[in-house]
């Protein structure tokens, strides 16, 4: 009988101590591994051709170092998002991609080109994207703004940008905002 009430009594203390450990292990929890992004406010040069507010904090998503600085700013150009048939593979001379996360908000993202080209293409891979502006960075240091007017794209395949002078692209500059869980943004450069 002192057996039986020994064990009652180790089971109810067990239960009390046990039962938070449980409840506690039944949640679930979503954590992100990855690079740790910096907050910063978007920087654009004092002759930028875009002269509404910027967002005051977004992911900087670290990359190479840029060659190239704007020198000069071509006349802004406004996208209109027509989606196209993608271009034959070797067609292609640089391609890159970066996934995009809603926790992150708005997010600026340099893909760093270095070849030569005549078109570039805008890829909304997964999910939705909300664009503000790209600035195409040529060799030279023109730099042509191309402004997205924050409106939000479907997954399409999308002529961003045409130069049929076959211009050395050094790099892009994208502000985005996933408007999914995730979404991937890719860019293409056709010779």
């Amino acid at each position: 009988m002192k057996s039986l009430r020994s064990l009652s009594l180790f089971a109810m203390a067990a239960a009390l101590f046990l039962g938070p450990l449980v409840a506690e292990a039944a949640k679930v929890r979503v954590v992100r591994r990855g690079p740790h992004y910096q907050r910063n406010v978007v920087v654009v040069h004092k002759a930028h051709p875009i002269r509404r507010a910027m967002h005051p904090a977004l992911v900087i998503r670290p990359g190479l170092a840029v060659r190239v600085s704007p020198v000069r700013f071509l006349p802004v150009v406004a996208w209109t998002a027509v989606v196209v048939t993608r271009p034959l593979a070797d067609r292609i001379v640089w391609q890159d991609s970066e996934v995009l996360n809603r926790e992150d908000e708005w997010s600026e993202v340099v893909f760093n080109s270095d070849q030569r080209g005549e078109k570039l293409f805008l890829e909304v891979v997964d999910g939705r994207v909300q664009l503000d502006f790209a600035e195409v960075v040529f060799e030279n240091g023109d730099c042509q703004v191309v402004d997205f007017s924050e409106k939000v794209h479907k997954p399409g395949f999308y002529s961003l940008l045409d130069f049929k002078d076959g211009r050395k692209v050094d790099h892009v500059r994208i502000v985005a905002k996933s408007r999914t869980e995730d979404a991937k943004l890719a860019l293409l450069l056709q010779k």
